[in-house]
């Protein structure tokens, strides 16, 4: 089935955070005792696809090709949702790999990562094709940031100091679209291609727990987690 990716990326995370809430102070520290959330994503609907037409640039972009909107494994798994708590004041620390800038690389006309989920703090993005990138990040109807990158190997640095979500596209190739879910704690995963995901080390308490991939929108719900246990979950996503 083909519709137009318009129609789609207008309304498909602005339920989630269009409307970007600041980052509050996080408070890291030592678990002890704490319990994780664990489980599976799926989703039953159609795999809807758009028909990507590059206009220009073809040597660098590539062909007329179809893209699926949501990426199904076996047994109805969705591959790249995120997963992750809201409003968590203290708890783990952050990983490593947070302690340094997060990327968004233009490279042959896509977006990479597609998907990915960050600290609130500082992004670069990064032109590693032979061709013009306008690479523009919007919190729902604001812009986020919007930069130009003529120049191959060019690397440009920003900041996403709020958290929510941020659909990034190019102005100089319409096609091209990322996801960045910017957050203000630890607690968060991406599913793996069976989607399945887990998020440990959390401290005993009651969350709310959010699901979201781009064509269906989020699912929220309200988990409990009790120490040195894991909640088990099977989330199914479906099309708002």
């Amino acid at each position: 089935m083909r519709i137009r990716a318009s129609s789609i990326v207008a309304s498909a995370a602005l339920a989630l955070a269009s409307a970007a809430m600041p980052a509050f102070a996080y408070e890291e520290g030592s678990v002890t005792g704490g319990g994780s959330i664990e489980g599976q994503i799926i989703y039953k609907g159609p795999v809807q696809t758009r028909k990507i037409i590059p206009n220009k640039d073809v040597e660098v972009c590539g062909g007329i090709r179809e893209e699926p909107l949501i990426q199904i494994g076996p047994n109805q798994a969705v591959e790249n949702a995120v997963v992750y708590l809201t409003d968590v004041a203290k708890g783990k620390t952050w990983p490593a790999s947070t302690s340094k800038p997060a990327e968004l690389e233009n490279l042959k006309c896509r977006f990479v990562p597609n998907v990915q989920v960050i600290r609130a703090g500082p992004l670069v993005v990064i032109n590693s094709d032979p061709v013009l990138h306008n690479t523009h990040g919007h919190y729902g109807q604001r812009t986020a940031f919007n930069m130009a990158l003529p120049n191959q190997g060019q690397r440009i640095p920003t900041e996403l100091t709020r958290a929510g979500t941020v659909r990034v596209d190019c102005d100089a190739h319409g096609w091209m679209e990322a996801w960045i879910y910017v957050v203000d704690n630890p607690y968060y995963a991406i599913t793996s291609a069976d989607g399945k995901f887990q998020i440990t080390d959390v401290p005993p308490g009651t969350y709310t727990l959010v699901a979201v991939q781009a064509l269906t929108g989020p699912n929220q719900q309200t988990v409990s987690v009790a120490g040195g246990k894991p909640t088990n979950l099977t989330i199914e996503l479906k099309k708002q």
